[in-house]
């Protein structure tokens, strides 16, 4: 996988994750030495791209199959992409799949830009470099120089800088779409594209603004998510940390729009896009609310009032898709927090633990998903909650070709999904290689709480 580096992480994280992975059950059953390569292929995979874009279809208003045209046309006719695979997914209806073609041979130039490791990841995934991600570049750059985009990992290159040589990695080449001066001097807001990939590392069209209504980016982990949650016409779903709303549509998309999707957000801005996404897709089912779900629930809520708070057993499903560490997001190629900023996420998810039981009917369904790798916020989140309330009981979930890691005994149907391998020689293997999301548990409310 020569092009980009491993996960670059703080040594404290790297060794905590290390131990987490080199579990007694991983040692007693690979050896030490394959569970150490493991470890490591674990880590170049997280910093790399998925083999695959997941494009989520809007199928409840038009069929696959239009969708699988109207996209091959757009991308064709309006991103100049010459050649382009859609491949319906084998076994999810609503998703398309287009192979990423990387990481490719190319060639690095003398003239650098550079750029911070978010915007880096973005590149991987198919995106331009818009200005505001620019941090460094050369002193004479002009619009229509070539240059070398690299992306720096630990955040160290000053704003403004003519070169940097600390740690970065290369993504690609492309076409400078504004002057230095532009960039750095301008007392204008910065927008728009800064450079345009031309020749990036891996090949992957951008989807800005591509069929907004009718295709939706989202990583394939989280559509499984809502397939596995398995809301139905009619009913009142939550969706309790729900922005930027992604989960929440496809949730009432498979609803058909038909029902009520609850959703709920801290942060004010982000409900806001939750609603335009709603808008955008044509849903008019999805209520939200900007509220923190940990106060969610109440004997006693406000009369006459349709928001948080609520009653206890107000929502025939649940989905609790936790605040986590993220260190399961793909590509990632740094991160910056310490262990201690790691750790802090499970007592946070105990507590949304307590509403979301709570606010579950009873024989309602409840999903929790992350998508980090560590065994505090899933599988001990998981026998935690088992343990804790007696009512749920942990139910089979869909199954996948991928790599699974049991390491509790009580929770033969989690499933850990990592992306060791890059090669693949099948269709379904390939849909589910990009998987690094544990969508730990669906539970059944059948008992009063004590």
């Amino acid at each position: 996988m020569a092009g980009t580096a491993d996960f670059s992480l703080k040594p404290e994280v790297t060794e905590y994750l290390r131990s987490i992975f080199l579990n007694k059950e991983m040692l007693a059953a690979v050896g030490h030495q394959e569970a150490e390569c493991r470890f490591q292929k674990l880590l170049t995979c997280l910093s790399h791209p998925p083999s695959y874009t997941c494009v989520r279809a809007s199928t409840h208003l038009v069929p696959l199959e239009e969708i699988q045209r109207k996209l091959h046309e757009e991308l064709k006719q309006t991103r100049e992409v010459a050649s382009v695979q859609i491949v319906p997914h084998p076994r999810i209806a609503d998703v398309l799949l287009l192979p990423v073609d990387g990481p490719r041979p190319v060639e690095q130039l003398s003239s650098e830009v550079v750029v911070g490791a978010q915007c880096g990841s973005a590149l991987l995934r198919g995106a331009h470099v818009f200005a505001p991600g620019i941090i460094a570049c050369p002193k004479y750059m002009k619009v229509g120089d070539k240059v070398s985009v690299f992306s720096d990992l630990e955040g160290r290159c000053t704003r403004g800088a003519t070169s940097f040589q600390g740690n970065k990695v290369f993504v690609g080449n492309g076409v400078a779409e504004m002057n230095r001066s532009h960039i750095f001097c301008s007392d204008k807001p910065l927008r728009g594209v800064g450079v345009r990939m031309v020749d990036p590392l891996y090949q992957s069209p951008p989807f800005d603004g591509v069929l907004p209504s009718l295709v939706f980016l989202q990583n394939l982990p989280s559509v499984v998510v809502g397939h596995v949650l398995g809301p139905q016409p009619g009913e009142r779903i939550l969706d309790m940390c729900a922005a930027p709303g992604g989960k929440t549509c496809h949730i009432a998309a498979l609803m058909r729009d038909q029902g009520e999707v609850v959703a709920l957000d801290r942060i004010r801005n982000k409900v806001e896009r939750i609603r335009q996404n709603a808008q955008t897709l044509h849903l008019q089912s999805i209520k939200a609310f900007c509220f923190n779900s940990v106060d969610a629930v109440s004997d006693d809520p406000p009369q006459q009032t349709e928001g948080p708070p609520f009653p206890p057993e107000s929502f025939d499903r649940v989905l609790l898709d936790a605040p986590c560490s993220g260190l399961g997001q793909r590509p990632n190629m740094a991160c910056s927090w310490s262990l201690k900023e790691i750790r802090s996420y499970q007592p946070l998810q105990r507590k949304l633990f307590h509403a979301a039981v709570r606010l579950l009917k009873r024989g309602g369904v409840l999903v929790y998903s992350t998508c980090t790798v560590t065994l505090a916020e899933n599988e001990e989140q998981v026998a935690w909650a088992l343990s804790t309330f007696p009512c749920l009981t942990l139910e089979p979930q869909v199954k996948t070709t991928s790599t699974k890691i049991n390491t509790q005994k009580n929770s033969q149907e989690e499933s850990r999904l990592l992306p060791f391998l890059r090669s693949l020689t099948s269709v379904p293997r390939a849909c589910w290689e990009p998987v690094c999301r544990l969508s730990s548990f669906v539970s059944s409310r059948g008992s009063d709480l004590s």
